[in-house]
């Protein structure tokens, strides 16, 4: 198969996994803890990486450059997904992917200073306010609700500057090394810093795990961690970092209509609009020169 198409479908299959993982995410805590989902989910990961590395005998190097590309992957594993764990104890499953919707800014805003990628534009300032205007238009009366929900989007905002972060330092020193590689790197410096922190933290069994939460701690340590990053990891390298936070722009209406129709979260008037703001702002945050000059070059046909 074609590089170009199999970008194009791992870009698909990402797009699924990140719209079915919050709704997963939110599950896996209801009766373990989200500690214990979390850290379930990243050492059934990590084993099964480590055999699917050893069966396709993929190297894992250890010069200076793979070790800091490990290291950026483990922080985005680790900071972005335990912040987004926390969160979901707080916040409706569908609002993660929304808030998520706002990786392009950070994205772009570091991919300025660390890959010396293009500068901000008008268009992409107006972008930014948007997408500001969105976010606030959705939580604005779920502010009311208690200072429970407020620490919600707050840990969701630290969720989206680790990503981003993890994205453009993974960008930077990728190199030449495999998605496979980059993947089973990340979870190793992730997983064990889960581990420590589940035993310092909680480190009890829990009593019970329900079916759901059982089911969905697999299926985020089966397809979203394994099949997910290694995808996530493979476009990555073949597309620029600004280019494939758009992933988050094609989730958040998938999670909604997701956790409202699995999870029956209600999702109001003003959580629509809000997420309408929020894409319509990335969208022109991302494409909205292009769109532009399209425009100039078609008016200077007519005339």
């Amino acid at each position: 198969m074609h590089t170009g198409i199999k970008v194009i479908v791992g870009f698909v299959i990402v797009t699924l996994i990140w719209a079915t993982t919050p709704l997963a995410i939110k599950w896996s805590g209801q009766g373990p803890g989200f500690l214990f989902g979390v850290t379930a989910r990243m050492m059934l990961g990590v084993a099964l990486m480590l055999f699917i590395a050893y069966l396709k005998r993929v190297p894992l190097p250890r010069h200076r450059g793979a070790m800091l590309t490990y290291l950026a992957a483990g922080l985005g594993i680790y900071g972005a997904m335990l912040s987004t764990y926390w969160s979901a104890q707080y916040i409706q499953s569908g609002f993660i992917s929304v808030m998520f919707g706002l990786t392009p800014i950070a994205t772009g805003v570091l991919a300025y200073f660390v890959l010396a990628e293009r500068g901000l534009t008008l268009f992409k300032l107006v972008g930014i306010v948007l997408g500001v205007v969105g976010l606030v238009i959705i939580f604005w009366r779920s502010l009311h609700a208690g200072q429970a929900v407020f620490y919600g989007i707050a840990a969701m905002c630290l969720a989206v500057f680790f990503h981003a972060l993890s994205t453009v330092l993974v960008k930077r020193w990728h190199g030449e090394l495999s998605s496979m590689t980059v993947t089973t790197g990340g979870m190793l410096v992730a997983a064990p810093a889960y581990l420590l922190t589940w035993l310092l933290v909680d480190g009890q069994w829990p009593a019970s795990i329900p079916e759901h939460a059982l089911w969905s701690i697999l299926y985020l340590a089966v397809i979203a961690t394994t099949v997910g990053f290694n995808l996530y990891y493979y476009i990555l390298k073949h597309m620029p970092a600004s280019q494939v936070a758009l992933l988050t722009l094609l989730t958040p209406v998938l999670a909604l209509w997701i956790g409202r129709l699995f999870n029956h979260e209600v999702i109001g008037d003003h959580a629509w609009l809000g997420t309408l703001f929020i894409l319509g702002g990335m969208s022109l945050y991302q494409w909205g020169a292009l769109w532009l000059q399209q425009y100039r070059a078609k008016s200077k046909l007519v005339n």
